[in-house]
């Protein structure tokens, strides 16, 4: 309704899963990355975990859209299977003959050793497992066991809610639990990543304008969703629609407020309402003891403990000279404003992260580029296998990496091209091929990178013990 008003081709904010609207950031596209990476290098049994509507569905579409043709997927979105209804199941997608039951998983093993033959690779992929009956995950547990020589001839991949790690710590799933050999929880949305996030998907829906969503509109929004992709998708398609009703192409807090209360969504209490809260009843206390030093002696219980009247407010600070000031740190070339290298990085990506950064030293901060990934280190033995892909299809030369340290956790930007201006970036963005593309990438300028150096220089500063103490 509201596309043409806004320059959309198409509405943005569905919540049925797309896989050309797969947002890479918040952890997503790394995820996939190693879901990709585990199945390639036959690992056991892989979890993966989440609260509803935080995106578990778009995951699984992308994990089979990315594996390779040669694979045989078995996608299975019927929880509520009884065990032998499981394995029917199963055996229906092997193409096998499931008249009579008798020994259905021995056809079963036989139809895998021969794919194995042929070269062919089979995932099981099993969503809503949570709900699925205890007897049917212990079946599952008898289908991982199928394997000749060292190679498991089914791999399976387990989707679920929190309640499936509960299902999994009860005694009687110690067995299907020791054979779980991966595990990942996908994690809520933070106000930032819900930027990226609503930025993303307008533009993977043709939006060319400048950002509809201010800081205070997404704090409201990040407020009511709590973080769940399909929460933001719902206040943000609503939030659209109630400035479409208005004819104007300005997003404010009153649309969103009317898009939340119209999902029947609740405002958690803003964290600086707890602040405030928390000093008023501190205030308290501390008038309470101040009155109570000063109430008469003779009106004091005798043997009563009186408190020191040195006692200083809980709400008081003393302001030491012997504090040091941290003063931002004075500008300095790309190639300095970065995190140590990761250990973990693989060759490629080492060498490929020691020439960006002499690269990048010529760069105006001015420039645009086109962030393609954002990949924890402890996922970056994943960049071994994209890089040399990525340079089938991209020009090897403007695909770099840099390295932004955000205590405890290092993060790895894989980023692209070099452009004078924003549209020249969203034009070369469009060009991308999909399957890059899909993984969420945006258009940055160069000075952002300065700007995310300066804000985790300060937080280490700042968490840093002091010289003087």
């Amino acid at each position: 309704m509201y596309c043409d008003h806004f320059g959309l081709q198409q509405a943005p904010f569905r919540i049925t899963p797309q896989v050309e609207y797969f947002y890479a950031g918040a952890q997503r596209g790394p995820l996939l990355q190693a879901l990709l990476f585990a199945i390639e290098h036959d690992e056991g049994i892989i979890r993966i975990s989440g609260e509803v509507g935080i995106g578990k569905t778009m995951l699984c579409r992308m994990l089979i859209e990315q594996l390779p043709a040669t694979t045989l997927v078995i996608y299975i979105t019927n929880p509520s299977l009884n065990p032998a209804e499981l394995i029917a199941t199963v055996a229906h997608e092997l193409e096998i003959d499931t008249t009579g039951d008798h020994g259905l998983l021995r056809k079963i093993e036989h139809r895998l050793i021969g794919l194995h033959g042929q070269g062919r690779r089979v995932i099981a992929i099993i969503d809503e497992a949570h709900a699925m009956p205890r007897e049917s995950l212990d079946q599952i547990r008898l289908l991982s066991n199928l394997e000749i020589g060292p190679r498991k001839l089914m791999q399976i991949v387990l989707f679920g809610q929190p309640e499936l790690d509960e299902i999994l710590e009860e005694r009687a799933m110690r067995s299907l639990r020791e054979r779980i050999t991966q595990s990942f929880i996908l994690t809520p949305l933070d106000r930032q990543q819900i930027r990226d996030y609503l930025r993303f998907r307008l533009r993977a829906a043709g939006y060319k304008g400048p950002d509809l969503f201010s800081d205070n509109v997404v704090k409201l929004m990040a407020r009511a969703s709590q973080g769940l992709i399909r929460r933001v998708n719902i206040i943000a398609d609503k939030t659209l629609l109630a400035a479409f009703a208005e004819n104007t192409h300005s997003i404010t807090a009153q649309h969103v407020t009317a898009a939340i209360q119209d999902a029947h969504y609740r405002h958690p209490p803003p964290i600086r309402t707890v602040l405030i809260c928390l000093g008023i009843g501190a205030l308290l206390v501390g008038a309470m003891l101040f009155s109570w030093q000063q109430w008469p002696s003779t009106t004091k219980t005798q043997g009563t403990n009186v408190p020191p009247t040195g006692l200083a407010s809980p709400l008081q600070r003393p302001q030491t000279s012997e504090e040091p000031l941290v003063a931002p740190p004075p500008p300095s070339p790309l190639s300095e404003r970065y995190a140590p290298i990761p250990e973990q990085l693989g060759p490629q990506a080492r060498a490929r992260l020691v020439a960006s950064r002499a690269d990048m030293d010529h760069i105006s901060d001015q420039q645009w580029f086109l962030q393609l990934r954002s990949i924890p280190a402890s996922n970056a033995p994943t960049l071994e296998h994209f890089i040399p892909s990525a340079s089938k299809a991209i020009d090897p030369a403007q695909l770099r990496l840099f390295v932004v340290k955000n205590d405890p956790k290092q993060t790895i930007g894989v980023i692209y091209g070099n452009y004078p201006s924003a549209q020249a970036a969203y034009a070369d963005l469009a060009r991308l091929p999909a399957w890059i593309k899909a993984g969420g990438a945006f258009a940055r300028p160069y000075k952002a990178l300065r700007q995310e150096k300066t804000k985790a220089t300060a937080n280490a500063a700042a968490s840093a013990p002091s010289n003087g103490t």
